[in-house]
């Protein structure tokens, strides 16, 4: 099973296979800027040389790229990178690189105002239709990001599983699809500031998510659509505090 975006940062990329080599390498210089918006890649030649691989491997790679908005092929012209308006911001892979590159608040802000926009309508849908295993499961892992054991990973994977329960809890399928963009928000916050450092802070943490939990099983929509905004806008400002701190 593919690593999720959260596992991938903290335990490294798996490139053991030669097309994932080809297209993690070719993905990072393009988010990077080394091939920059309406660049040409090098021929396949060049590629296959420097990659030592198959032109099989690298037509498959380019597929890749391709279906992740990356990279065009152009007939006589050849492999062009796209607008990053193209780009698949929902691939985890992509969100990857631009995490191994380097993000700004602009960046961060961008992902708590998608968050904003999704999160709260799926705890709402939460309080309409979770069952009450989905309540239990909720309240189980809520109560779970208090343990004081946790390091900064592993509260980190604890967050984003209770945030991916709303999710399915909301059932919504369609708002599941949004779980790679909630772990590159998470991703952020175990990077630049978790609460795990704080023994205070993380039963703040974990009362403002018992508190989304206690919304929904009282079947409030409102109360749980706010307990989530409050839970997500606490966490943008701390790690924009520690942006602004590293400057």
């Amino acid at each position: 099973m593919r690593k999720g975006l959260l596992e991938t940062v903290i335990n490294g990329l798996n490139t053991r296979t030669s097309h994932a080599q080809v297209v993690n390498e070719l993905g990072l210089a393009i988010i990077a800027g080394e091939y920059p918006v309406g660049a040409t890649l090098p021929g396949d030649a060049e590629l296959a040389a420097r990659f030592k691989v198959s032109r099989t491997v690298l037509r498959e790679a380019m597929k890749t790229l391709a279906a992740k908005g990356l990279v065009v092929p152009r007939a006589r012209i050849g492999t062009r990178v796209t607008p990053n308006t193209q780009w698949n911001l929902f691939d985890s892979d992509i969100l990857t690189w631009y995490f191994a590159v380097g993000i700004d608040e602009s960046f961060l802000l961008h992902l708590s105002e998608v968050r904003l926009a999704f999160e709260p309508h799926a705890a709402a849908l939460a309080a309409r239709h979770a069952t009450e295993a989905d309540i239990s499961q909720m309240m189980r892992l809520a109560v779970a990001m208090g343990d004081t054991s946790h390091t900064a990973e592993s509260l980190a994977l604890a967050d984003l599983k209770f945030h991916l329960s709303v999710l399915d809890a909301s059932r919504n399928p369609f708002l599941r699809t949004v779980g790679s963009l909630i772990e590159a928000a998470l991703v952020g916050a175990f990077k630049l500031s978790s609460p795990a450092a704080d023994l205070g802070k993380m039963g703040e943490v974990a009362a403002t998510h018992i508190r989304i939990v206690e919304e929904i099983d009282r079947r409030d929509e409102e109360g749980a659509r706010r307990a989530m905004e409050n839970v997500i806008r606490v966490g943008r400002e701390r790690v924009v505090q520690a942006l602004r701190e590293e400057e």
